[in-house]
């Protein structure tokens, strides 16, 4: 079974409802079609501490976030956007996974080769490719593979206004990309857990 893993980097705890999670709910449809597992994972739920190490010690609750990144084949980052960028709990996500990503797996490889990086973004000001762009390109630095068109966003009109549940939810462009968004992941994660990156040349030395 594939089995996917949103790491949703709102500011609010699960006591409150999310937009990126509602967003990330038309990606979970489709990917529950094709019968991947998944799993949402609140971040602000976790006592997630700031730093470079896989394990800070002292309550910190990242190695459970861990563990089930690492059992997962697809790991979807999703935030809000806050001064026109990701938040502040996607930036603290996306730092955890890069301190990990000199570990190897059992070939050698870095430990997020073979799994599938994708965004999901929402806003009502600018930033959402910007925010898309960061996340990305870090999940594709520490080893995640990218596919084409993964990153599902909306935004709404500029300043204070609507977010995402307060609208219909029927915005034709988002809910496009959501679909190729899942599409392309589940198709990647199948893609390689049949046929597994190589290690010819890419062994951590």
């Amino acid at each position: 079974m594939i089995k996917a893993l949103y790491l949703n980097g709102s500011l609010k705890n699960s006591s409150e409802p999310s937009h990126t999670s509602a967003l990330f709910q038309h990606v979970t449809g489709w990917l529950e079609k094709k019968d991947v597992a998944v799993e949402e994972v609140r971040v602000a739920d976790y006592n997630v501490k700031f730093g470079m190490e896989p394990d800070l010690g002292d309550g910190d609750e990242w190695p459970l976030i861990m563990e089930k990144v690492m059992e997962a084949d697809i790991v979807v980052v999703g935030t809000p956007i806050w001064i026109g960028e990701k938040s502040s709990v996607a930036t603290l996500t996306m730092e955890r996974l890069y301190a990990s990503s000199s570990e190897t797996n059992e070939k050698g490889q870095g430990i997020y080769y073979n799994k599938i990086g994708a965004a999901v973004v929402t806003g009502n000001e600018d930033g959402a490719k910007e925010s898309a762009k960061s996340i990305l390109y870090g999940l594709a630095h520490i080893g995640f593979t990218v596919p084409p068109n993964v990153d599902a966003y909306w935004v709404g009109e500029a300043g204070p206004g609507p977010s995402f549940m307060d609208t219909a939810q029927d915005n034709e462009f988002t809910l496009k990309n959501a679909k190729v968004l899942a599409h392309n992941v589940y198709h990647f994660a199948r893609l390689l857990k049949d046929h597994p990156i190589p290690a010819d040349g890419n062994v951590q030395e």
